[in-house]
C-alpha cells in the first residue's frame, strides 16, 4: 500500500517552496494536481519530471476513487493545488477522507497558506480566529451565513475573487457595520503584494472607484464583547437608528445592535418599526 502526501506549494513566490516538498514530488509515483498546466510550470522550475493526473472539483467524484485504487495498489501520490495547502477550502478534503476510510497513510509536506499569511500581516487579533473560506455565491445564502456570524468574537478569515469583492464588502458592511476593522491582502508574496488595514466602510468606498485585481484574503475583526451591564432596549434601538443613518437596513441595523448589546434582534427591530425618537 502506498501513501498520500499533501504537498504545500508557493502562494506566489517560488522561493517559498521547501526542499522537503520538492523531494516528495521527486520521489512519489504520480502527482494529483488541481491544474496540471500550473503544476507543470512548478515542476519545470525545479527540474522535476513526474506523471500527473488532474484532480479538481469538477472530476473529484470520479477521479478520487481512481487515485485511491492506485495508492492501494502500492503507488505513492502527491496531492497539490495551484497555490497553498491542499484540502484547505479545496476538494482535496474529500480525497483525504477517502484515503482515511481506506486505511491509507496520509502525510504532509506543509507549505504556505494564504489565510494564515494574511492573518499574521493583518495586525488584528490572532489568538483566536475562524476560517470561513469562500462565502456562498448566492446572495441570499451569503447574507444568511453572515447573519450567523454577527455575534462572532473571533477574527474571521474569508477568501474572495476580485469580480465578487465589491458585493461581498457591501454584505460585510451591512452585517457587521461600517466601522468594523478589516485587513485586505492581495497578491501575497508576489511583486505587487498589498495589505490594506482600514474599516469596512472605507473598503467599500475604495473599491467603488478602484478596480479589484488579484485574489483577496479578507481578515475581519470580531465583534466586541457585550457589556457586562444590561443594555436598555431603547439604548439598543438608538444604536440601531444610528446605524440606519449610516445606510444600513432596519433588519441589518437591528442585527448589529443585538450583537453589540446582547439583546434580542426581534425586540430591537420591533422598537425600530413601531416607535420614533
Amino acid at each position: 500500500m502506498g501513501t498520500l502526501y499533501l504537498v504545500g506549494t508557493p502562494i506566489g513566490n517560488l522561493g517559498d517552496f521547501s526542499p522537503r516538498a520538492a523531494a516528495v514530488l521527486e520521489q512519489c509515483s504520480f502527482i494529483a494536481a488541481e491544474d496540471t498546466r500550473v503544476t507543470r510550470k512548478l515542476l519545470s522550475h525545479f527540474g522535476i519530471s513526474k506523471p500527473m493526473v488532474s484532480y479538481h472539483q469538477h472530476n473529484m467524484r470520479e477521479r478520487g476513487p481512481q487515485i485511491v485504487a492506485r495508492i492501494l495498489a502500492g503507488e505513492d501520490c502527491a496531492l497539490v493545488t495551484d497555490a497553498g495547502m491542499p484540502a484547505i477550502s479545496d476538494p482535496g478534503e474529500d480525497l483525504v477522507r477517502l484515503c482515511a476510510e481506506a486505511g491509507i497513510l496520509v502525510l504532509s509536506a506543509p507549505g504556505p497558506t494564504a489565510a494564515l499569511t494574511a492573518l499574521a500581516l493583518s495586525g488584528l487579533p490572532s489568538v483566536r480566529f475562524c476560517f470561513e473560506g469562500f462565502l456562498p455565491v448566492d446572495r441570499q445564502e451569503r447574507r444568511s451565513r453572515l447573519s450567523e456570524l454577527t455575534a462572532e468574537r473571533r477574527t474571521m478569515i474569508f477568501y474572495e475573487a476580485p469580480h465578487k469583492l465589491r458585493a461581498t464588502l457591501d454584505d460585510l458592511c451591512a452585517a457587521f457595520g461600517g466601522q468594523r476593522r478589516i485587513a485586505l491582502g492581495r497578491e501575497l508574496t508576489k511583486l505587487h503584494e498589498e495589505m490594506l488595514r482600514i474599516t469596512l466602510q472605507e473598503a467599500c468606498e475604495r473599491y467603488d472607484t478602484v478596480e479589484p485585481r488579484g485574489e483577496f484574503v479578507l481578515i475581519v475583526e470580531g465583534t466586541s464583547a457585550p457589556s457586562s451591564a444590561p443594555c436598555d432596549p431603547e439604548q439598543a434601538a438608538k444604536l440601531a437608528r444610528h446605524l440606519m443613518a449610516e445606510g444600513m437596513s432596519p433588519s441589518a441595523a437591528a442585527r448589529q445592535a443585538a450583537a453589540e448589546t446582547g439583546l434580542r434582534k426581534g425586540e430591537i427591530y420591533r422598537l425600530l418599526t413601531t416607535r420614533e425618537d
